[in-house]
């Protein structure tokens, strides 16, 4: 259970957090749940009820038995973003709460502008996740805007950094869990964990390093990286020194504290590698397991379901690009709306009647901003007419595109894994991706679709896509489809509990 120790005169015991208010409000709040549950469960018995879900995940060993009653706190600020990273934290509470239906699953969470029933809500309409609600309770911080960018115009990831300390504070202040998990890349957090706490297990599902040696290479003109990335080519001069310095040094902290973070999953083997290379060193000194790699959870066999891939479906498909991405500055929508431009602009038969399709999630204003200067792009770039912006889609809406479409588009350089490119090959449609991380390395091969760097390789890629016969295309979605079976939800609710970050934290 969680952390006591003695008072400071030695006399009565208490508990880090969860003192004896915290332990009845939280008892209090299940139990309410457990009841609201119960009564609707009676009166709803369709094929979403909590006992229809599947259940092979229960039958792996793990922490004691099925009974275990603990806390597993996940740490996910922005729970409610509604993208990839967010399915994999919906996931693993899933298989949590199968493996082990008595314990409490806890979310920081700093969403203060919506409930539990509306999150669970989007959860279902977003990912088509149905959760356990009477054991899944969402605390609130109060303090997330220490993390923002925006919070550090100046030494961004080490204030970001410092931030997420910030944050962890706000969180055990609220509850000390028996487990404490993030999934969303504060590493400090972890590690400032193991500093208060250091019989607390932790673990880790990393997304995306915070630093890595391509970021590093990025700063560098003359480095094959040097051209890539929202930093390339700024180690110029004495300003890129020292920025070359700082990030240097900052690497060296995060190996420190990746170091002691008990378990550690990556999203991708690209991601591994980063990780491995920065702390697989300082954890072998302190005996700590490798990092494993659990591909992120994907909705393939919804897809297959759903969305047929034969001669019939080929005749109904639409030549429209879908790309699915949060609108990010790294997602580098700019480079996809250039490509598409100088696509439309061949005028080839391929290209007559193509759309460019963008979907994804609006976390701030921020984002608001940047999908307005896209539209102005689009404008710029004459081509308004043939780019379709839908943001925060439900699950409903995307499924229908990627029925539709004929080619999955991802621009990201780097991208740590690439949620959206297994949903294309899921669903059969054709990819064309960046030409690098894990949709090179890990999803799309030369015989399922077609990589590229550069606004004239993705034009390329966009006419070789859809100039394919029609046989050829076929072939090729099916060809997808298959690969995507790497991906499935089953195979990381397994992965999860058998090798994952609750179950090795506890062992």
């Amino acid at each position: 259970m969680a952390e006591t120790c003695k008072a400071p005169d030695g006399s009565d015991m208490w508990t880090f957090g969860l003192d004896t208010k915290s332990t009845i409000f939280i008892a209090l709040i299940l139990a309410l749940d457990e009841k609201e549950y119960r009564e609707s469960r009676e009166k709803r018995r369709d094929s979403d009820d909590w006992e229809n879900v599947e259940s092979d995940v229960t039958k792996t060993g793990g922490i004691g038995d099925k009974e275990w009653d603990g806390i597993v706190g996940f740490f996910h600020p922005f729970c409610n973003a509604g993208g990839g990273g967010e399915r994999v934290l919906w996931a693993a509470i899933l298989a949590t709460q199968k493996r082990w239906p008595n314990a409490k699953c806890i979310v920081y969470t700093g969403d203060h502008d919506v409930d539990k029933s509306q999150i669970i809500a989007r959860v279902k309409d977003r990912f088509n996740i149905q959760l356990h609600p009477p054991t899944i309770t969402f605390l609130y911080l109060t303090t997330r805007h220490w993390v923002l960018a925006s919070t550090w115009p100046h030494f961004t990831l080490l204030g970001q950094s410092i931030g997420s300390v910030i944050l962890a504070w706000d969180a055990f202040s609220l509850v000390v869990p028996d487990i404490f998990v993030d999934t969303m890349g504060y590493a400090f957090a972890l590690g400032f964990s193991k500093i208060l706490f250091s019989e607390v297990p932790t673990g880790a599902y990393v997304h995306y390093p915070t630093i890595s040696t391509d970021m590093l290479g990025s700063l560098d003109p003359t480095s094959a990286t040097g051209k890539e990335g929202v930093n390339a080519g700024k180690g110029k001069g004495l300003r890129g020194e020292a920025k070359k310095l700082y990030w240097n040094i900052f690497a060296q902290f995060y190996t420190w504290v990746g170091a002691s973070i008990d378990v550690v999953l990556t999203n991708s083997n690209w991601t591994l590698d980063h990780i491995t290379s920065l702390w697989g060193e300082w954890r072998r000194d302190l005996k700590k397991p490798t990092a494993t790699a659990v591909f992120p959870p994907v909705a393939v066999e919804e897809l297959e379901e759903k969305i047929t891939v034969d001669a019939e479906s080929e005749s109904r498909r639409l030549p429209d690009l879908l790309y699915i991405a949060q609108f990010r500055p790294e997602k580098n929508h700019q480079l996809i709306l250039s490509a598409f431009a100088a696509f439309k602009a061949t005028k080839s038969r391929a290209a007559e009647g193509s759309k460019l399709i963008l979907i994804g999630s609006v976390r701030d204003d921020s984002d608001s901003k940047r999908v307005y200067q896209l539209r102005l792009l689009a404008n710029e770039l004459q081509i308004k007419d043939d780019v379709e912006f839908h943001l925060d889609a439900p699950w409903p809406d995307i499924l229908k595109w990627l029925g539709k479409a004929s080619v999955g588009v991802n621009g990201m350089w780097n991208e740590h894994f690439g949620i959206g490119v297994v949903e294309y090959q899921a669903a059969g449609l054709i990819s064309v991706v960046h030409d690098s991380g894990g949709p090179k390395r890990d999803i799309v091969t030369k015989i399922d679709g077609f990589h590229a760097s550069t606004v004239e390789q993705f034009a390329e890629g966009f006419e070789s896509a859809l100039s394919l016969p029609r046989e050829d295309k076929i072939a090729m979605r099916l060809r997808a489809r298959k690969s995507a079976q790497r991906f499935t939800e089953a195979e990381f609710a397994k992965k999860w509990i058998v090798g994952g970050c609750v179950d090795d934290a506890s062992g």
